[in-house]
């Protein structure tokens, strides 16, 4: 028997996003529409953590998750830079998100999906690039045939950036926290992943 058959992959260093990347991306999920918790990836072990109780009413409204092998640094925020006119832009420091639309009620996090990427949006938590992808669930009936986000209905992408700019505020606040700077369509967001890609190879595999 293989010996690596009796450890189980780390979801972020030892599961591959896939041969076909950008266009279809094996991406991790961690959280569900159905979660009450933020659950997230322990970067040490794999294993999935609870990070917080959701602490107020909102709930995720779509698959929620990262890339394997990405990670926002340098490369990532400089396109940020690029597109925004800003300064003093970097990467997060985590692997790149995922928001992956589907018709199907999928109850767990924790699980592989093959997701085609349609757009992000370009958001900014403290002068750290933090980019959301929006993809769709790779065979999905109702939303196979978006190939953009232009395609994407306006109330989803309403619902999406209202949970990005709240899911951090406090009731009582009244300035966000975070800024989706604006939305892009496929093309960049290939160019995102790809930038997160050798951001990964620079961090991990060329040190």
């Amino acid at each position: 028997m293989d010996e690596h058959l009796k450890f189980q992959l780390h979801p972020w260093h030892g599961v591959s996003i896939g041969e076909k990347a950008p266009e279809v991306c094996t991406s991790f999920i961690e959280i569900v529409p159905t979660d009450t918790i933020k659950y997230e990836v322990d970067k040490a072990s794999g294993i999935l953590k609870v990070d917080r109780p959701q602490q107020f009413s909102n709930v995720f409204p779509a698959l929620y998750g990262f890339l394997p092998q990405t990670f926002c640094d340098i490369e990532v925020g400089k396109l940020c830079m690029e597109k925004t006119g800003k300064t003093g832009i970097i990467g997060d420091q985590d692997p790149l998100d995922i928001i992956v639309l589907t018709e199907k009620i999928i109850a767990r996090g924790g699980i592989l999906v093959q997701a085609i990427p349609i757009g992000g949006f370009r958001m900014i938590d403290q002068n750290q690039a933090d980019d959301k992808i929006i993809a769709i669930m790779k065979g999905d009936e109702v939303y196979g045939s978006w190939k953009d986000l232009s395609d994407v209905n306006e109330a989803i992408l309403t619902r999406l950036k209202h949970y990005f700019l709240t899911y951090k505020k406090n009731p009582d606040e009244t300035a966000n926290r975070v800024e989706i700077d604006g939305i892009y369509g496929r093309e960049e967001a290939y160019e995102v992943i790809r930038r997160s890609q050798t951001d990964y190879q620079n961090k991990f595999l060329l040190t």
